[in-house]
């Protein structure tokens, strides 16, 4: 009996997800397209002509150089914020039962879910309220709410994977709370934990909306590009600048993926 995986797809079934693929990585390719444009203030296509430098330009633009620093800065903090709450927010929900579990489940992944301009005018509302002048710090704030819920949904989905008997048998042995969680639960939650990092990581690095409103003078990477689109001036500068972005976000996606692709087992369902 031949195996459904030898089983080879319908032509028509190909040539659809084909078609999918390049509609959404075509615009990207664009972007690469772009940054080496002789063009500088239109979007001609085919480029007229194509030189390197732009890429020059874009290393000696201070601007361009404060405003990833402050990208990076946001997305680390945030994510590191992420990492705290989300692990304490999934062991809670997952390895323990109380009375309205769900229901903090469910205002936990909320952010993520309702649409970033809501969420941008809820937080600049309340730092109004709370006077909180906008700063550095409400940018993180910001990036923090929906960081968390990636961080919460890997570990969560990677806690309920973990066999009740490991910890038993640990505390069985005299391992302490702490040893328990060192030893044996973060061993098999760590690759979900880098994985939510990494994508924490990414959102945080690329959002546009949520920083918009919590921002104060400063400019992240993004709300930089937006600026510079604005004015024609040099635009190749800024595809450059998006092709680094784009480069910075796919490797944490990537990472993440090749560290989740196989956490579908349950630790210690076999002992």
């Amino acid at each position: 009996m031949r195996s459904d995986k030898n089983t080879s797809a319908p032509l028509g079934l190909k040539i659809a997800a084909g078609a999918g693929l390049a509609f959404l990585h075509l615009p990207i390719l664009l972007i690469f397209l772009y940054a080496f444009t002789t063009e500088e203030k239109s979007y001609q296509f085919p480029p007229p002509g194509y030189t390197l430098k732009w890429l020059s330009v874009a290393w000696n633009r201070p601007d361009v150089w404060e405003a990833m620093g402050l990208s990076v800065r946001v997305a680390s903090i945030s994510t590191a914020v992420a990492l705290v709450l989300g692990t304490l927010c999934a062991a809670a929900v997952s390895r323990t039962r109380f009375f309205g579990r769900e229901t903090i489940s469910l205002l936990v992944i909320l952010p993520i879910a309702l649409p970033g301009i809501i969420t941008g005018i809820a937080l600049r509302s309340a730092f109004s309220f709370v006077e909180i002048p906008f700063s550095f710090w409400t940018i993180v704030l910001g990036h923090a709410t929906f960081c968390v819920v990636v961080v919460y949904n890997n570990a969560v989905a990677r806690f309920r994977r973990i066999s009740g008997s490991l910890v038993e048998a640990s505390m069985d042995l005299g391992a302490d709370s702490f040893q328990t969680f060192r030893y044996v639960i973060l061993p098999n939650i760590g690759t979900a934990l880098l994985a939510g990092g990494m994508l924490a990581f990414a959102l945080s690095f690329d959002e546009v909306i949520v920083t918009t409103f919590t921002a104060g003078q400063q400019s992240t990477l993004p709300i930089w590009m937006l600026e510079e689109l604005v004015r024609p001036r040099q635009r190749p500068v800024t595809n450059v600048v998006a092709m680094v972005v784009v480069l910075v976000t796919f490797l944490p996606i990537l990472g993440a993926y090749y560290l989740t692709r196989d956490g579908d087992q349950v630790a210690g369902s076999g002992k």
